[in-house]
């Protein structure tokens, strides 16, 4: 049982010798801390790990992201409850972004073009994905490494949006995400 303990011990301390283990743990123990409380711990943290932090950031609980230290974020960005969001490829959300609950976000994939090998030993691709400003991705939407979302794009709820480039204005929905409509930009205007 002692050697048990050393071996964990072990992990633990070679865990915390990494920024982004450290990131981890920390985020396990204040993920789900309700409220504005929350919140603001969660601000703290997620500013000091991230890429780049614009300011106002929101984070709701819940959110889960790998390789934070390849996440960048605008001004004003509300991460929303349960997002997951892995960055191993980098992913860049501009300015005023709103994300609705259970948004994935993926920038890597798994290699499986060779047959011989296991797909687990066949590493990955990299493929960085980019969310623009005013972008609102609602509900259960998934963005698959390497899609481009340009500035003003509406993601429905329930889309998948493969590694493609959206212009601006785009309101896309379904699986495959196709454009629906584009959003008045006339309109837009005159709320600024």
């Amino acid at each position: 049982m002692l050697k048990i303990i050393i071996k964990l011990i072990k992990y633990l301390k070679w865990d915390l010798s990494t920024k982004s283990f450290r990131f981890f743990y920390l985020n396990f123990f204040f993920k789900d801390i309700p409220g504005r409380l929350g919140m603001e711990i969660r601000k703290l943290l997620y500013e000091r790990y991230l890429r780049h932090a614009g300011k106002n950031l929101m984070v709701y609980e819940g959110v889960h992201i790998r390789n934070i230290d390849k996440l960048s974020v605008g001004d004003n960005v509300a991460l929303g409850v349960n997002n997951f969001i892995q960055a191993a490829g980098e992913v860049e959300i501009g300015n005023n972004a709103i994300f609705a609950p259970d948004v994935k976000i993926w920038s890597a994939n798994h290699k499986y073009d060779d047959l011989e090998k296991p797909i687990f030993e066949q590493g990955y691709d990299y493929k960085k994905v980019v969310i623009g400003n005013n972008v609102w991705i609602a509900s259960n939407v998934f963005i698959m490494p390497g899609a481009e979302l340009g500035d003003g794009v509406v993601v429905s709820a329930g889309a998948v949006v493969g590694a493609k480039k959206i212009p601006p204005y785009t309101i896309l929905a379904g699986n495959p995400a196709r454009k629906i409509g584009l959003r008045n930009r006339k309109k837009e205007a005159k709320g600024k």
